[in-house]
């Protein structure tokens, strides 16, 4: 059995398509990457996604989005908490990723969210990626 992150896995993925300068990619579905990717879209990283049923585990097709010049929205995309090293952060320590240009992506009590809404509803919880 292999022990994998798959929030790594789909935020890797995201990023190695977007360098070579892909449209979509398809990544395995699953509840917190489907919320993650949704977040993404709301904040404009990228175009549209789609979840895929069939019989096994799904798919989610994202759409990626580019500038004019051809260059990625995202310049970066890191994983923050991992499985041997969880980062919590309370609301008052959430960060301001690019001072307000980035987005934090936080898995809080009341569901999968960003920095934004988190501050807004006075809600800390764990720091699950950083996207600029």
């Amino acid at each position: 059995m292999r022990a994998t992150d798959s929030i790594a896995d789909l935020l890797t993925r995201i990023r190695n398509a977007q360098l070579a300068k892909h449209d979509t990619v398809s990544i395995p579905a699953s509840m917190i990457k489907i919320a993650v990717t949704n977040i993404l879209k709301e904040e404009g990283f990228i175009l549209n996604f789609k979840c895929i049923r069939d019989k096994k585990q799904g798919l989610i097709k994202i759409a990626l989005k580019y500038r004019e010049n051809g260059q990625g929205v995202i310049r970066r995309i890191d994983r923050v908490s991992t499985s041997s090293r969880r980062v919590y952060v309370g609301v008052g320590k959430i960060p301001f990723v690019k001072n307000g240009l980035g987005c934090a992506i936080l898995s809080t009590s009341k569901g999968v969210m960003a920095d934004r809404n988190a501050r807004a509803n006075k809600l800390g919880g764990e720091h699950i990626c950083s996207v600029f």
